[in-house]
């Protein structure tokens, strides 16, 4: 069982950053593929990042890649989200997700944090 808690959102003007971060318990943490999906207001909740076990692999989106990076603390039991040059259509609800192996599908995530809202204002 792993429960996850997100913190870090906000209000950022675009062009600026904003850093995530997840709050995991639970001792099999390290045993877990983790990372974060969005959900903007009408749509479908979204894969957009993720990183393995060790830290050794990660994955973004398409929309993501250059300017998301993403890094786990096993001893801390803590993954990060570090967003830079955020544009407005990066507002959503960002979720902190585990999964038991890299998936960008919704129905794949084995647990979800609460969201943590994030707004970029043009």
């Amino acid at each position: 069982q792993v429960q996850l808690v997100e913190s870090g959102g906000g209000l950022v003007q675009a062009g600026g950053s904003l850093r995530l971060s997840c709050a995991a318990s639970g001792r099999t943490f390290s045993s877990y593929v983790m990372g974060w999906f969005r959900q903007a207001p009408g749509k479908e909740r979204e894969f957009v990042a993720a990183i393995s076990w060790r830290g050794r692999n990660a994955y973004f989106a398409d929309n993501a890649k250059g300017r998301f990076t993403i890094s786990r603390d096993n001893a801390k039991i803590t993954v990060a989200l570090q967003m830079n040059s955020l544009k407005p259509e990066d507002t959503a609800v960002y979720y902190c997700a585990a999964s038991e192996r890299p998936t960008t599908q919704v129905q794949e995530v084995g647990y979800w944090g609460q969201g943590t809202q994030v707004t970029v204002s043009s």
